[in-house]
């Protein structure tokens, strides 16, 4: 089995679709691990979740999956106190992404 990042950039329903499959895969075990990075628009959409992709998201954090969102994404747009107060890590997403590709693992993006 092998590692897997999720890279969430879109802000639509691809962001939707990218949670399930993420979400799917942690509760089934598909990989030896999972983790998820936000970065851009995703960011934004992540504010105004419902249904079942909130519950998707929810069901990541609860495992542990969800790395961070990008604090210089959300200085920017000025949502960086929101996404905190959804319980995300802000940090830089290319420092994250570095260090995931470096430690093997393979980048969906989304």
């Amino acid at each position: 089995m092998v590692k897997v990042l999720f890279l969430i950039m879109s802000g639509d329903q691809k962001m939707d679709l990218a949670l399930r499959m993420a979400a799917a895969s942690v509760v089934n075990k598909r990989f030896d691990d999972l983790k998820v990075i936000f970065f851009g628009p995703s960011q934004e959409r992540l504010l105004n979740l419902e249904g079942q992709a909130k519950e998707d998201f929810d069901t990541l954090l609860k495992n542990g999956s969800v790395d961070s969102a990008c604090i210089n994404y959300a200085r920017g747009k000025g949502i960086d106190s929101t996404l905190l107060k959804l319980r995300l890590d802000l940090k830089p997403a290319g420092e994250r992404l570095a260090y995931y590709v470096n430690n093997g693992y393979q980048v969906l993006t989304f």
